[in-house]
């Protein structure tokens, strides 16, 4: 860390504003100017007193954060890249694959923002970023890193700046728009920046508890973070009509129809996640006999596999096997299954000759379903389905909208919202701030409901 001796004192500036009196300290170090901004002057007294101390008692001060070195405090001392590997370690190990990932993003982005030394002109900014996310701060990969990526997290290391680098606002901000940024400048999702933020404040958290930082530096309280909505854009749901259309199209397709079409029909007709959908067995699908008068089955819905890459998983599988999502591991939930899907789920068990252990969707190697042939059939189906200017919209974008549809369409038919709920694996507060927009058709009956609880009766006028 660099540190001087080259300091000058100048008077407390006072501000006198229209609403409140700010009292500035200021300094300089090497001819760059510090500024402290306070509330009160006794405040402003106090922090300048400690900085005359420091300096008639020749202590160094820090040309990162402006701040006298403490010998008591260790943030000077810990590097940010190393607190950061170790950080990303301890999470790696009571942590979901998927939120690997995203803490190996978030550090990332976070460190490169932290470098104190321009990045050399061997070094290309995407395998700088590649080194950090895919070796740095994955835990399985760092020691098999290739020997020029080894290099790179090698240069990182040296040219790092320490934890004092968080006790200084300027800094913090810095991180913070970097994490707020793609890298062409365009602002990230609003979800993308909280979800960040909460990467970082247990970082933060940690290093508090680690006795790295005094505090935690990262701003709290209302308009520290992007609002965002749980809400489902209504534009995203489907009309029967249009479902039908974009599952006809997935079901003519030459290669794989046969076998994407129950998997999208489930999702329709059952709202099941796309990551519960693909880890549902044979055994999991409860039909009733053929010749029965009620077709109604159900389904068994107990496990997730989320795609989130062979790096990331502790099996090396691209696929994690989980519980569900929000529940303890060994939870399973119950969800009819109508007698449109009944009757699609027996032809496709039949036609693939599938058994009790099968998957019930599978890949065309008889693995599990991959993300990228689903996501494909969707866009395809989409594109050759929707009007331009539909296919251009939120209509039915995401695979996940089938879920959606899927979830709004039984609100709206009536079924109780804790039945929904129940079926859908959420909770009702969590259902209804999704749903709660999308639900539609009951205006003109509620309307009669509240005019059914009668008006004010007649009064007279004041004797």
């Amino acid at each position: 860390m660099e540190t001087t001796y080259n300091v000058k004192l100048w008077k407390t500036s006072v501000y006198k504003g229209t609403r409140k009196t700010t009292y500035t300290v200021r300094w300089e170090l090497d001819g760059k100017e510090w500024r402290q901004p306070f509330a009160t002057v006794a405040l402003a007294d106090s922090f300048r007193a400690e900085l005359v101390l420091a300096t008639s008692r020749g202590k160094a001060f820090s040309t990162t954060t402006g701040r006298p070195l403490s010998k008591e405090s260790k943030a000077s001392e810990t590097n940010w890249y190393t607190f950061a590997v170790g950080f990303a370690d301890a999470q790696w190990e009571r942590t979901s694959a998927n939120n690997r990932k995203v803490v190996s993003k978030v550090l990332m982005a976070a460190t490169v923002a932290l470098l104190r030394a321009p990045v050399p002109g061997h070094i290309l900014p995407v395998d700088l970023r590649t080194a950090l996310r895919e070796y740095g701060f994955n835990a399985r990969r760092r020691e098999e890193a290739p020997p020029e990526t080894a290099a790179i997290l090698k240069w990182v290391e040296r040219n790092t700046l320490s934890m004092a680098a968080w006790e200084d606002a300027g800094k913090v901000d810095g991180v913070l728009r970097c994490l707020s940024r793609k890298l062409d400048g365009t602002p990230v999702a609003a979800s993308s920046v909280k979800r960040s933020r909460r990467v970082m404040n247990v970082a933060m958290e940690q290093a508090v508890k680690d006795g790295v930082l005094g505090q935690n530096p990262l701003p709290k309280g209302k308009g520290s973070a992007p609002k965002t909505s749980l809400a489902v854009d209504k534009r995203a749901l489907m009309s029967p009509d249009q479902a039908a259309r974009l599952l006809g199209a997935i079901k003519g397709r030459t290669r794989g129809g046969a076998r994407l079409y129950p998997f999208f029909a489930t999702m329709y007709y059952v709202g099941t996640r796309p990551e519960e959908a693909v880890a549902l067995r044979v055994s999991d699908v409860r039909l009733p006999a053929p010749e029965a008068a009620d077709q109604w089955g159900e389904l068994l819905v107990h496990t997730a596999q989320p795609e989130v890459g062979k790096h990331w998983t502790d099996s090396g599988a691209i696929h994690e096997e989980r519980g569900l999502k929000g529940r303890a591991s060994d939870d399973m939930r119950t969800v009819p299954c109508r007698p449109a899907l009944t009757r699609i789920l027996r032809d496709h068990i039949a036609a693939e000759g599938l058994k009790a252990g099968d998957l019930v969707f599978q890949g065309e190697k008889g693995d599990m379903l991959a993300g990228s042939v689903i996501r494909r059939a969707w866009t395809t189906s989409r594109k050759g389905v929707l009007s331009p200017e539909d296919y251009a919209s939120p209509l039915a974008k995401k695979v996940y909208d089938l879920r959606h549809t899927c979830l709004t369409n039984w609100l709206n038919d009536g079924v109780p919202p804790a039945q929904v709920a129940e079926w859908a694996g959420n909770s009702v507060p969590v259902l209804l701030a999704v749903y709660a927009r999308c639900i539609t058709g009951h205006l003109a009956d509620l309307k009669k409901r509240i005019e059914a609880g009668g008006d004010l009766p007649e009064v007279g006028p004041a004797g």
